[in-house]
């Protein structure tokens, strides 16, 4: 690590009012270019525990750009993890007010629900399966708080992977029988198809992503403990939305997941 703790919670502080008073601000590695990978999480954990000191629940972790659609788009090579919040969570089927974000774009996504812990190193697809309590789709709302979504791959996993709101779908399967590598996904805008992708986008399998995430975790000394909800990251590049704006998404065999902005 290269940064300071006092320089890593004013940065936490710095991308957490800019999340919580919608201001966009430059990526931080343009006054930190210093920063290094252990920063960058350090950062994260630091904005996680400010949350969880005045009361919100972490409820679920995130990969984020795990498709290769979406490293194309932002111009990386690397996945990295997130967490969710408890104020995330919105209901299919309901309105998510723009007016409490900067620049939002949604994401569809596989996500998976642990009935065993998972721990890395060594964590692969099989170990995933074994784990999964059940399946179920989701859309994940991202919003970096960078300007112009400008940002490197350091500064995004210090504002917590561009984490915002979340739509969790009311269909659930087990993985068994479920082909997910083939999973077809059709995400549509205002009644028009604008993306569609197969589980696969999502390092190949989506349940790569959990066994990478716990592996992440693992080199970190944590663990995936069991009922975690993960979401694994988006299967198409991101679009964007503005009030006004209706999205559904349908999954193969899993159902759709629907929202609107105002």
């Amino acid at each position: 690590m290269n940064l300071t703790q006092d320089t890593i919670e004013q940065l936490a502080e710095h991308l957490e009012n800019a999340e919580l008073r919608r201001e966009p601000v430059r990526k931080i590695t343009d006054t930190h270019p210093e920063m290094d990978w252990d920063d960058a999480y350090a950062i994260q954990d630091a904005i996680r525990a400010r949350k969880q000191a005045r009361g919100t629940r972490i409820a679920g972790l995130k990969m984020g750009l795990t498709s290769f659609a979406k490293m194309r788009q932002m111009g990386v090579t690397d996945p990295v993890y997130g967490f969710l919040t408890d104020y995330g969570a919105c209901m299919d089927g309901g309105a998510i007010d723009t007016a409490a974000l900067i620049h939002p774009k949604v994401e569809a996504e596989i996500a998976f629900v642990l009935k065993h812990p998972l721990k890395g190193p060594g964590c692969h697809i099989g170990d995933v399966l074994a784990a999964t309590d059940f399946v179920l789709p989701a859309v994940e709302v991202i919003d970096s708080r960078y300007e112009n979504f400008r940002f490197d791959l350091k500064s995004v996993i210090a504002d917590n992977t561009s984490s915002a709101r979340f739509v969790v779908g009311g269909t659930h399967r087990g993985a068994e029988g479920l082909d997910l590598k083939n999973l077809g996904v059709v995400l549509e805008k205002n009644g028009e198809v604008v993306a569609t992708a197969a589980g696969a986008a999502v390092l190949g399998h989506p349940a790569s992503s959990v066994a990478m995430l716990a592996n992440m975790l693992g080199a970190r000394g944590r663990e995936l403990p069991a009922g975690t909800f993960i979401m694994t990251g988006g299967v198409t590049e991101a679009i964007a939305v503005a009030a006004g704006d209706s999205v559904t998404v349908r999954y193969q065999h899993l159902g759709t997941v629907s929202m609107r902005f105002v």
